[in-house]
C-alpha cells in the first residue's frame, strides 16, 4: 500500500476507531528547511466526550479547549505545565469535544519530546493536518499492527474511575 495522507473524513468518526487505525501510521513534518521527516506513531490517548473527566473539555468550552469542539482532523496544540506542548488531532462531530494526544513515536518517547523535536509549538493550534501546513498523517505500510491498551498517563485528578480506562493506545512490538 502507498503512502496516502490521512483526511479530515478519516477523523470523523468515533474517536476510538480512529485510535485504533491512527496507531502505527505516520506523523509527517516538512520542517524549514524543506526536509519531510516521517515517523511511526507507537503511542496514543483518546480524550472523548462531555463526560471524560480527565479531557479538558469537562467543565466545558474555554478559549483553550475551543478546538477540540470544532470540526474533526485540525491540530489542538496546548502548552502543559508552562513548558512542553502537547499535540493532539481532533476527532469526531463539530460541536463534541474529542481528541487524540499523540504521546510517542517510535523514534521518540514523551509528548513533550515529540513536539520539540518536530519543532511544533502554539502557532500550530487549529491547523488542519494537512502538507500545506507542513504536518500530516499517512497511513501505515501494513493494514494490520499489534496493539495494547492501557490507562492514559497523568490523569490521577480525574478519580479512580476514569484514571484506569484503558484509553492509552500503544504498539505492541
Amino acid at each position: 500500500m502507498s503512502a496516502e495522507s490521512l483526511k479530515e473524513a478519516f477523523f470523523e468518526r468515533d474517536s476510538f476507531e480512529v485510535a485504533e487505525a491512527l496507531i502505527g501510521c505516520r506523523l509527517c513534518r516538512k520542517s524549514s528547511d524543506q526536509v519531510i521527516s516521517k515517523y511511526t506513531i507507537s503511542e496514543i490517548e483518546v480524550y472523548d466526550g462531555f463526560e471524560d473527566r480527565a479531557s479538558h473539555a469537562f467543565k466545558g468550552k474555554t478559549k483553550r479547549n475551543s478546538v477540540m469542539f470544532g470540526p474533526a482532523g485540525r491540530l489542538y496544540v496546548y502548552l502543559c505545565y508552562g513548558k512542553h506542548w502537547m499535540l493532539n488531532i481532533t476527532t469526531q462531530r463539530y460541536g463534541y469535544p474529542a481528541a487524540i494526544l499523540i504521546r510517542a513515536l517510535s523514534e521518540c518517547e514523551g509528548p513533550g519530546r515529540l513536539t520539540k523535536r518536530l519543532s511544533i509549538d502554539g502557532g500550530f493550534n487549529d491547523l488542519v493536518a494537512n502538507k500545506n501546513n507542513s504536518i500530516w498523517f499517512e497511513n501505515r505500510a501494513s493494514q494490520t499492527v499489534q496493539l495494547k491498551k492501557m490507562p492514559r498517563v497523568g490523569v490521577a485528578y480525574s478519580g479512580p474511575v476514569w484514571s484506569q480506562k484503558p484509553f492509552r493506545y500503544c504498539l505492541d512490538s
